[in-house]
């Protein structure tokens, strides 16, 4: 069985170095701001500057990058209206995905998320913002699964990350 790690050895290099980047902003290693130098990002990664530079490009078209004249990428600053944005767009897809659910979800399917409501609602008098937050995850799983629509999923899931960044 492959873990996600095992995948990478076969992404192109610019998606790895776009991976690792992005999960470096996302998790506020990278903070906003934060100059990204080319050279420095390639030697750190012991890649060329060409995958950093695509990468780059990538997580431009994301949001998480801008491009400043003849000063080089910087993470994004991170605004109200970029929050609104993402909670605009992951709504609109959240409902997509909960149609496309009660399509496809079986009655075994019915009781997981059942069950997972059950435990959220047991967990809600401790308190314990993790634990909460780890079965609304589940919760919203149960359901991006059900859709049987693995580009839905896909972009479900990016929102998601993004909305983490914004927590931190």
């Amino acid at each position: 069985m492959y873990t996600n790690n095992d995948n990478l050895d076969f992404l192109p290099l610019r998606d790895v170095v776009f991976n690792k980047l992005r999960q470096e902003i996302l998790t506020g290693k990278l903070k906003p701001g934060e100059r990204l130098r080319e050279i420095q990002l390639a030697d750190k990664m012991g890649v060329s500057r060409t995958p950093i530079r695509e990468a780059i490009r990538m997580l431009e078209l994301e949001g998480l990058v801008r491009m400043l004249p003849r000063r080089g990428a910087e993470v994004a600053e991170i605004t109200q209206k970029d929050l609104n944005d993402v909670i605009e767009v992951r709504t609109a897809l959240e409902q997509l995905a909960i149609e496309l659910a009660c399509k496809h979800l079986k009655c075994c399917g019915i009781d997981v998320l059942k069950d997972n409501v059950l435990e959220f609602e047991r967990e809600m008098s401790s308190k314990d913002v993790s634990k909460l937050a780890s079965i609304d995850v589940r919760f919203h799983d149960i359901i991006f699964e059900a859709t049987d629509n693995k580009r839905l999923i896909q972009l479900l899931n990016n929102l998601r990350e993004q909305m983490y960044r914004y927590r931190l």
